[in-house]
Parts: C-alpha cells; sequence; structure tokens
C-alpha cells in the first residue's frame, strides 16, 4: 500500500513538474506569449527553482539551459524513484542507462507536449477562438503546422495539417521513441 502511496506522488506531482518544466523551456525557445492564465501559473510555479538555478546555468546559444536541465533533472528523479518503488534490484546502479531513458522520456514528454496544445489550439479555435491562451498555443504549434500547411490544401475550408501531425506524432511516439525506449532499458 505505502508504494502505491509514494507511485502516486511521484506520478502526480515529479512528472508533472518536468512536463511544467520542459513546457517553460519549449516557450522561451519558440518566444510564446506566457501573458495569459496558463503562462503565468507555469511561471509562477517554476520561477522559484528556475530563477536560482539561472545564477549557475545561463543560456546557451538563446536556450534556457537552466529550465531544460532542471527538467532533466525532475525526470531523472521521478525515474530513480519509480526504479525505487518498483524494487528495481540493482547490481549496479545503472546510471548510464537512467541517463539515457531520462532523455528518451523528456521527448516523449515533449511530443505529448506537442499533441496537448495542437488538441487545446483546436478546441479553443471552435469554442473560442480569442481566448488570451490562442497567441501562445498557436506560436507553440505555428513551427510545426506551417510545413504541413504549406503542402497540404483546404478540404473544404477545413485545415487537415492538425489531424496529420497527430498522426506524424503517434507515429514518431510508436516507431523511434518506442524503440529508443526498449534499447534503453535494456541499459538498466
Amino acid at each position: 500500500m505505502l508504494r502505491e502511496a509514494l507511485s502516486l506522488l511521484l506520478d502526480a506531482l515529479l512528472q508533472p513538474f518536468a512536463a511544467i518544466l520542459l513546457f517553460r523551456f519549449f516557450a522561451a525557445w519558440l518566444q510564446a506569449p506566457m501573458r495569459n492564465p496558463i503562462g503565468e501559473f507555469i511561471m509562477a510555479l517554476t520561477d522559484f527553482v528556475v530563477l536560482k538555478a539561472r545564477r549557475y546555468l545561463p543560456a546557451i546559444a538563446g536556450w534556457d539551459s537552466a529550465t531544460l536541465a532542471l527538467a532533466f533533472i525532475a525526470e531523472l528523479m521521478y525515474l530513480m524513484g519509480f526504479l525505487w518503488v518498483q524494487d528495481y534490484p540493482y547490481d549496479a546502479f545503472p546510471l548510464v542507462g537512467l541517463l539515457a531513458w531520462t532523455a528518451v522520456k523528456l521527448l516523449k514528454i515533449s511530443v505529448y507536449l506537442l499533441i496537448a496544445s495542437l488538441l487545446a489550439e483546436a478546441i479553443l479555435s471552435w469554442v473560442n477562438p480569442h481566448t488570451p491562451l490562442a497567441p501562445m498555443l498557436s506560436t507553440f504549434n505555428r513551427p510545426f503546422l506551417q510545413p504541413l500547411r504549406s503542402r497540404i490544401p483546404l478540404v473544404g475550408k477545413v485545415d487537415l495539417s492538425v489531424l496529420v501531425l497527430f498522426l506524424i506524432c503517434q507515429l514518431i511516439l510508436i516507431v523511434p521513441i518506442g524503440g529508443l525506449e526498449q534499447a534503453v532499458q535494456r541499459l538498466l
């Protein structure tokens, strides 16, 4: 019962925090406007650790390296806790495997963040296209949708590029990321 409670806490607190940090990293990289309720929530939730980390990890090539490093550390802690709760039999501490697994999990979370932002933008475009979240979601999704929109024509004034990107994201999750996860888990 204690293991289930610890697993729930890891799943409910630590991994979502890693995803939020990763979203903040991508928002900064894509220069998404964060002056909206979700953006301000993300900033308020992560500022306590990001601002301290920026003192030691400056931006590299315009990338918010402190936020990315914190997302990596949070996901690494989640995976270590997950293995500990599962009574993983350590012959030796699998540091290389955990570091590789963390990188693969961050890739997977990144794809899920893209899927979630696409879904949110699609729903909001039908319900409330002028919501304060629209500029942030549009900025987040535009680099991925623009190449598809230039190649896929509108069908009856309906943009199918979002649906095509959903399918591409699912294929990325199944084939390359699934294969990477299997390869990395052999290192553990």
